[in-house]
């Protein structure tokens, strides 16, 4: 099982799909690291053999994925409340950062509908 980035890719897949499975790296990313290590793109993950997977784990390891990307995502979410402009109190509030309207949508940002009438024994 090939392992890159603390990821585990899944095995049956082909190369360029698998390493979409790890956090950063998307169809474009996938497709620049296999052409610059050189891989076969039609080839399995099973059938890779141990320098192939060394390749691309030395071209992943030039991108920042995984952990080290989460955290820079947090860090900047967490500068933007700091300081407190839009954007970040849009961030603690809970409610769509982008301008989509809250009126109608937004379910995914606010959580279910809570009930105007709460239900009281009788």
């Amino acid at each position: 099982m090939a392992r890159i980035a603390g990821v585990d890719l899944p095995r049956n897949k082909k190369v360029w799909v698998g390493l979409t499975y790890i956090f950063g790296i998307g169809r474009s990313t996938a497709w620049k690291i296999i052409k610059d290590s050189g891989v076969d793109p039609d080839k399995r993950v099973k059938d890779l053999t141990e320098e192939e997977i060394a390749r691309l784990r030395a071209e992943v390891d030039k991108y920042k994925v995984e952990g080290a990307l989460r955290a820079e995502i947090q860090r900047n979410i967490k500068r933007l409340i700091d300081i407190g402009c839009y954007r970040g109190l849009r961030h603690k509030m809970g409610l769509p950062v982008r301008g989509q309207r809250t009126r109608s949508n937004a379910r995914t940002r606010k959580g279910p509908r809570g009930n105007i009438f709460k239900k009281r024994k009788r």
